[in-house]
């Protein structure tokens, strides 16, 4: 069945204190997550807060990437957003991986389909 877009939400727990309140790292991060998946950069936008934490967007023509890190717990909530033939898997395999995460849970929704039945991925160790 055709869908207008695909939307992967990660919780990423276990990630390097570090790397997730590195707001240039991030960032870098999430554009080359957006390149590597063959996305269009259209705008990047991130805020680093005090006295930790991330949170931004990358604006890609076929929707976005988003990360909000706490980097206290380890954990970070992201999500990728395609449309089209771009898989968001690739982007946001690259993103746990970069961000160093111990477990991530993954759940992946059609988006424009009508009514939405949710299939949650079971909880991975990287």
């Amino acid at each position: 069945m055709e869908t207008m877009g695909r939307h992967v939400i990660s919780e990423l727990w276990g990630c390097d204190f570090e790397k997730l309140n590195d707001m240039q790292f991030i960032e870098q991060t999430f554009v080359d997550a957006a390149l590597k998946s063959g996305a269009e950069i259209r705008e990047v936008a991130f805020h680093k807060f005090a006295p930790q934490g991330v949170s931004g967007v990358v604006i890609i023509s076929e929707s976005h990437l988003t990360i909000h890190s706490f980097p206290e717990h380890g954990y970070a909530s992201i999500d990728v957003y395609t449309c089209g033939d771009l898989d968001p898997n690739i982007a946001a395999d690259y993103i746990a991986e970069a961000l160093n995460a111990e477990t991530r849970e993954n759940i992946e929704l059609p988006r424009g389909m009508g009514p939405v039945a949710i299939k949650q991925a079971q909880a991975k160790v990287l």
